[in-house]
């Protein structure tokens, strides 16, 4: 019983999740002639019918390269197993995190340079309001693939996987129990300087995450009351109590990273007597299997477990290798050959596993999902059913996004 409610909460997010993309997407604008030239063409958008993959395939060779800007830097891992299938197709990877994704896609497009094949990220407010709105990027999901993506996953735009931000420790330092039960207690003196994240205007899933609590004041507020017996008092200028959440977790002095890994480092490495906690992406998880860390999931805490934000992939306009870009968006999504009863084993990126996997290979760990229905849960997997989640709302990023930047900035200069 209880998996199957869990189950449909799963679905009842994700449906509410399509519904605020439908209602954004349905602003586009109309293309301008050029782009509406190549996406004739290149037969995506209205003239993406009656796909030929054997067609798409042929021009995919001619054309010889494929430029991904992506926010991921495992997506780098793919370009050799990509040339073993397809040797006449180059992959070119621009590593650039998910904020300089967007700025330079769109930097580039605006002085006519169109350069990226594919745009790879995530920031949700920005991703479907500044770009897929705006004609900057053109939804294309593999006809082959439709029915193993459920729509929500592949309407208004492609999500090529489903993360989350989660609290991590150290199991070497808290052996017994977790060492906290509610996020309320990240904000109290015994844990002064002792939590740690990237910087939310400078990484977007950071910011997805931050926002996903923020927009959820009163259950923020519900979880402070079971938290400390007594109403949230708001501290001065700030609206409610998911900004007070982070006022107060700014003001116990948050420690702030550039980078993931060393975060990651930071909270798993063994032998500390007081390690940070981390708030941090879920896939960080899989680094304690390449880096020997001791990081764990806080996955049992009130108000809520992970923060869950899709990772999207889309076409860029006027791409210069739209074939090739078809194809590797399939790459990325798996064989076909790949179901629920396939039978994977670590290290998923070789072998048997590799063949099935593709482009999942490298995100397939208990931080990371699958878009598609048919893909089974890699080993600790199942975590990710277990937990409470909140999934983040691109309208509110669009909307109140330069209201919290202003915020992030005043309470972190205090």
């Amino acid at each position: 019983m209880k998996q199957i409610i869990t189950r449909l909460s799963a679905v009842l997010m994700a449906a509410l999740f399509a519904l605020s993309f439908v209602t954004a997407a349905s602003a586009a604008s109309k293309p301008p002639p050029e782009m509406e030239a190549w996406l004739k063409a290149a037969k995506l958008g209205p003239y993406d019918k009656d796909e030929n993959w054997d067609e798409i395939t042929a021009k995919a060779k001619a054309e010889g390269e494929v430029v991904v800007y992506t926010s991921s830097g495992r997506i780098a891992k793919l370009v050799k197993p990509f040339a073993k299938i397809h040797p006449e197709i180059k992959v070119t990877v621009h590593d650039l995190g998910s904020v300089k994704s967007v700025e330079k896609t769109i930097r580039e497009q605006n002085a006519n340079i169109f350069n990226a094949d594919i745009v790879t990220t995530g920031n949700s407010g920005q991703v479907i309001y500044e770009m897929l709105n705006k004609n900057r990027l053109v939804n294309y999901v593999p006809h082959h693939y439709k029915d193993r993506i459920p729509k929500e996953n592949r309407d208004p735009l492609l999500i090529r996987v489903n993360e989350a931000m989660v609290f991590l420790y150290n199991r070497e330092a808290y052996p017994d129990a977790p060492p906290i039960k509610n996020v309320w207690e990240l904000t109290e003196p015994k844990f002064k300087g002792r939590v740690g994240m990237k910087n939310p205007l400078s990484s977007g899933s950071t910011l997805m995450g931050v926002m996903t609590l923020m927009q959820r004041p009163d259950e923020m507020a519900a979880a402070y009351q079971r938290h400390a017996g007594k109403p949230i008092k708001l501290s001065k200028g700030v609206a409610d109590a998911g900004q007070e959440f982070w006022a107060r977790l700014l003001a116990n002095d948050l420690v702030i990273f550039k980078s993931g890994s060393k975060l990651a480092r930071a909270s798993g490495k063994k032998g500390q007597k007081n390690p940070l906690i981390a708030f941090a992406n879920m896939t960080y998880i899989a680094r304690n299997d390449s880096k020997g860390y001791a990081n764990k999931i806080l996955a049992k805490v009130d108000p809520v477990g992970k923060l869950v934000y899709p990772t999207f992939s889309a076409i860029a306009r006027q791409a210069p290798h739209p074939n090739a870009a078809k194809l590797f968006t399939a790459y990325l999504l798996g064989s076909l050959e790949l179901n629920k009863d396939s039978k994977l084993a670590k290290p998923y990126d070789k072998g048997a596993s590799m063949t099935l996997l593709q482009g999942l290979a490298p995100y397939f760990d208990p931080g990371t999902v699958s878009p598609r229905s048919d893909v089974p849960l890699p080993a600790g997997g199942e975590i990710w059913d277990e937990m409470t989640g909140w999934t983040v709302d691109a309208g509110y990023m669009w909307k109140q996004g330069p209201k919290v930047r202003d915020f992030w900035t005043v309470h972190s200069s205090k």
